[in-house]
């Protein structure tokens, strides 16, 4: 029997999302279903949302598993799926918000570049890694959808440490913008026919048009192009439609996202800057306040008779099980290794890319050359990652002061002094949520 785990299950709204996708399908409804979080409060909500949603499916004999022991979790899956956040939102999130803070060093986001993203990325490796070997022992033929930010460093941390493993990293910005834009624009998602391609969270459109009903394709971009020129532009998309005036191509991560992965829209004391842009630093507490108390109103409804719906999201994992399972083709968009897909982005780096899927596995594809300066702008991000995941690799901390003096948001507010006491501040801050480094 098919069995799917779900490491991070007490992520209760995300995984209502992932559980809903899979048990709506009459192919994979069969599958146990594994659930594993160190937070049995959280947990055990998890496997109320699924038991819920299995009788809202008519689903008589769906087979849940809950359990606080991870290798126990893990043994026999098929598919591991991966949503923690170590260190949760307290301590560890609120640490890399509140020290840079200390430094005149403010983010909106910081969960893939950035301080934030850096440090984020050490907490998380270590415990990829831990997954990984458990893997390699008890369900050693599994395929490994991996969730967790910072997508790209962990994902490369993984290739690098165990290449053997059957994973790709999964996100929803391309679909998730495409559909935005199809919005902005008055089309029907469903119609659109696009190329994306880069790195996690700086991947361009190449391509963005639909399909009209005679066939031809239409380009999308001159109308987009003409929004960024003459409005309205969406009060939460400035920094990304600016870029579009700038590159000629529309980014597929937020413009909250975006700013911070850059020198260009967060500035010390410029207030004017964060006004034009219609930025809040700090934004991701605001949010993880809401998921907590969207969490708290969750619980609250599932111990009442509010009845729970089962939507579909927009997420590929329910997708890929499907097609590596029944052998059905899917196309996503996968993190993997790159290995010549983009020829002018380095080797070694990890792409977002369109992949196939079908029983033969997940296979991207290969894009070719794109235009040099969308590749010069991913690489200001790829030197971070790759100096993150040698630290995280290694041990040794030199690596450490090394991504975060080439993190161009840290290097345009700090200098190296300040750089060094930061990420030292940082790692006694952070204490046993990160291995020692030499």
């Amino acid at each position: 029997m098919l069995k799917i785990c779900l490491i991070g299950a007490g992520s209760t709204v995300f995984a209502q999302s992932i559980l809903g996708d899979v048990l709506s399908n009459p192919a994979l409804q069969n599958a146990t279903i594994s659930l594993h979080d160190i937070d049995e409060t959280r947990l055990s909500t998890s496997v109320v949302v699924a038991n819920r949603i299995g009788q809202a499916l008519g689903l008589t004999s769906l087979k849940v598993e809950a359990t606080a022991n991870r290798r126990e979790a893990l043994r026999d899956a098929d598919f591991v799926i991966l949503m923690m956040q170590v260190g949760g939102y307290k301590p560890a999130t609120v640490t890399d918000f509140e020290v840079p803070d200390s430094f005149g060093l403010n983010q909106t986001i910081g969960d893939t570049l950035g301080i934030g993203g850096i440090f984020r990325g050490l907490r998380s490796i270590p415990v990829l890694f831990d997954i990984c070997r458990d893997m390699e022992q008890v369900c050693p033929d599994a395929t490994l959808l991996q969730y967790v930010n910072p997508m790209a460093i962990n994902c490369w941390a993984i290739k690098d440490k165990f290449p053997h493993i059957k994973t790709v990293g999964l996100c929803h910005s391309v679909q998730e913008t495409s559909h935005q834009l199809a919005g902005l624009l008055g089309e029907d998602p469903a119609d659109l026919s696009y190329l994306c391609a880069g790195i996690n969270h700086v991947a361009f459109y190449l391509k963005f048009g639909k399909v009209r009903p005679d066939g031809a394709f239409e380009d999308l971009y001159p109308r987009l192009k003409a929004i960024a020129e003459h409005g309205p532009i969406p009060d939460d998309d400035r920094v990304r439609f600016d870029l579009l005036k700038r590159v000629g191509h529309f980014v597929t991560e937020s413009s909250v996202h975006f700013s911070e992965y850059n020198s260009w829209f967060i500035k010390r004391g410029r207030q004017d800057l964060l006004d034009k842009y219609n930025l809040r630093l700090g934004e991701y507490l605001y949010r993880c306040e809401d998921q907590i108390a969207e969490w708290h109103q969750l619980r609250r409804d599932l111990e009442g008779d509010a009845p729970l719906e089962v939507e579909q999201s927009n997420e590929y994992a329910a997708g890929i099980i499907r097609s590596l399972t029944t052998g059905e083709n899917g196309l996503i968009y996968g993190n993997v290794p790159n290995r010549g897909l983009i020829e002018n982005l380095p080797d070694d780096a990890v792409v977002e890319v369109p992949c196939h899927v079908d029983r033969n596995g997940i296979q991207p594809t290969r894009i070719g050359r794109i235009p040099d300066h969308l590749a010069s702008i991913m690489q200001l991000s790829i030197n971070v990652q790759r100096q993150t995941v040698a630290a995280a690799v290694t041990g040794k901390r030199e690596h450490i002061y090394h991504a975060a003096m080439l993190d161009p948001h840290t290097a345009a507010e700090l200098s190296l002094d300040e750089i060094w006491s930061l990420v030292d501040r940082l790692i006694e801050a952070h204490g046993n949520w990160l291995p020692a480094y030499r």
